[in-house]
């Protein structure tokens, strides 16, 4: 199916390109957001009529997303997990768990905004891209530990996942001394008879 482009969207397109995509692709996701719409002959027409609004529009949503860009790029955020004492966490951090604690610090993102290569399934720092708009990303910092003390010692750079080693003495059983020297003679004697 054919579309014209409404805003740019990666891998695809600028505004007012026309791009062949999946059926299902333009049906259930580009048409539905408003992010595209069908090339015809009628919407070609609509589309010259409204380019000048639309790029307006779409120039004055990156102008607010590059101020929020310069105050959030680098920002580190705390999430607070329960994991193993190996560093995995009993679960994942999903989107949605991201876009919370952004928010939480004063910034208001969506989930759908959070752009994540891989799952994060351990303790540690991540490295997080948050697309503001279709041509502004900035990278936060996400420090996921089980503890507001442990991540603190991330930042540090300890690795909080290591064991330490401990020295665990193995104590050699006597059953001797478990039972007083009369008992132990008692049960000697009842023995012998």
């Amino acid at each position: 199916m054919q579309v014209i482009l409404l805003q740019r969207i990666g891998k695809l397109g600028q505004m007012g390109d026309v791009v062949t995509v999946k059926d299902g692709y333009a049906r259930n996701y580009l048409l539905p957001q408003k992010k595209a719409l069908r090339a015809t002959d009628d919407n070609r027409k609509t589309f010259e009529g409204q380019r000048a609004q639309l790029e307006a529009t779409n120039l004055e949503q990156k102008k607010e997303a590059e101020a929020v860009a310069a105050r959030l790029d680098g920002k580190a955020f705390v999430s607070i997990r329960s994991a193993g004492d190996t560093g995995q966490l009993y679960g994942s951090v999903s989107t949605r768990d991201i876009a919370d604690v952004v928010t939480a610090g004063g910034f208001s993102i969506d989930r759908r905004q959070v752009v994540m290569d891989k799952p994060i399934k351990a303790l540690g720092l991540h490295e997080v891209r948050v697309a503001l708009h279709p041509e502004v990303v900035v990278k936060v910092t996400l420090n996921v530990a089980r503890s507001a003390d442990e991540a603190e010692r991330q930042l540090r750079g300890e690795d909080v996942t290591l064991v330490k080693d401990e020295k665990i003495e193995l104590e050699t059983f006597n059953p001797d001394e478990m039972f007083e020297d009369g008992a132990r003679k008692d049960e000697g004697e009842a023995a012998e008879a």
